[in-house]
Formats: structure tokens, C-alpha cells, sequence
């Protein structure tokens, strides 16, 4: 029996040390940033962008106390976007490797859509047909306007890896659009 001046457990606070400048900074950096990760997403491959960068923020968020320096949340967050894509992808394809009947094609979100002209469009194709490290290389570099050690960083490659895979990758991506003329 627990004595009579036995108190009744303490509550947890609400909020530890930091949360709401967490908090706020999270908010921040989704209201700057969410438009670009969504787009990042698609044009890497994602069939379903809005919960791969959903997870990314929701990572970001875990992991903000070991976070070095907030000001690069936003290289972090477009790295965790990066892996979570290449990581979906590669899921992807072995389910779709050992799935008994076809599956339908995934239907493009309005957003990725509204992006698509002729011209883009073919390109679009294209580089969807890039290996994924060329693709992503690309994308980073042309899309984001990345430089190349925030390529590399992103990646998780080295400078020089990041110029060859950009060079292959214009390559292939020229050849492409100067066979449609």
C-alpha cells in the first residue's frame, strides 16, 4: 500500500527545451521550401512526391536536436528527399519485379502535370530514362541550380563523380531532343 502522502505522478511538460523554436523553424522551412521538395521529388521518379517529402520533413523533424547547423536544414532536408526517392524507387521496382499481374501506370499528381509542355515534356521523359544518379546529378544541378559540392554532398558522391554523371547525362539528354527534330 502506498502511504497517504504518496503524490500523484508529475506531469510531462507539453514541450521540452527548444520545441517551440523547433517548431517554428520547422514551419519556417515548410513554408519556404515545401513547393521546391515536392517538385525535387517528382523529377527525380517519385510515384508518389507528397509522402516521400512528408517523410523528409517529418525526418528532419526527429532529427533536429543533432543537427548541426540549422541554417543547413534546407541541404539536409533536399538530401533526405534525394535518398528517400532513390530508396521508394528501388522498392518499387522489386515489387513490381515479383508482382503476379502488371501494375497500372502511376497517375501524375496535378502539380507535376501542370509542369508538362512538348517540349518539356519529351525532355521529362528522357530523363526519367536516365540512370538515377545521372538523373539526380542533373536535376540537382539544372533544377535546383546546385553547385557541384552540393551535389556531391547531396548524393553522397565525390566532385568528380557529380561532373561525370553530369556530363553523361547532358549527353544523353541532347541526343534525345536532337533525334525529335
Amino acid at each position: 500500500m502506498a502511504p497517504s502522502s504518496a503524490r500523484p505522478p508529475r506531469a510531462l511538460p507539453r514541450h521540452g527545451p527548444g520545441e517551440p523554436e523547433r517548431e517554428a523553424a520547422l514551419a519556417r522551412l515548410f513554408e519556404l521550401h515545401y513547393t521546391s521538395m515536392l517538385r525535387l521529388a517528382a523529377l527525380l521518379g517519385a510515384d508518389d512526391p507528397e509522402n516521400i517529402v512528408a517523410e523528409a520533413y517529418y525526418e528532419i523533424y526527429r532529427k533536429w536536436r543533432k543537427l548541426r547547423d540549422a541554417d543547413r536544414a534546407e541541404s539536409y532536408l533536399r538530401s533526405v528527399v534525394c535518398n528517400l526517392t532513390r530508396m521508394r524507387i528501388r522498392h518499387l521496382q522489386i515489387v513490381r519485379k515479383h508482382a503476379e499481374t502488371p501494375l497500372a501506370e502511376p497517375v501524375a499528381s496535378a502539380e507535376y502535370t501542370a509542369l508538362l509542355h512538348d517540349d518539356q515534356q519529351a525532355l521529362i521523359v528522357a530523363l526519367q530514362k536516365l540512370p538515377p544518379r545521372q538523373r539526380e546529378a542533373l536535376v540537382l544541378r539544372h533544377w535546383m541550380g546546385l553547385k557541384e559540392g552540393e551535389i556531391a554532398k547531396a548524393m553522397g558522391i565525390s566532385a568528380g563523380s557529380v561532373k561525370t554523371h553530369t556530363a553523361r547525362g547532358i549527353a544523353a539528354l541532347t541526343q534525345v531532343m536532337e533525334n525529335r527534330r
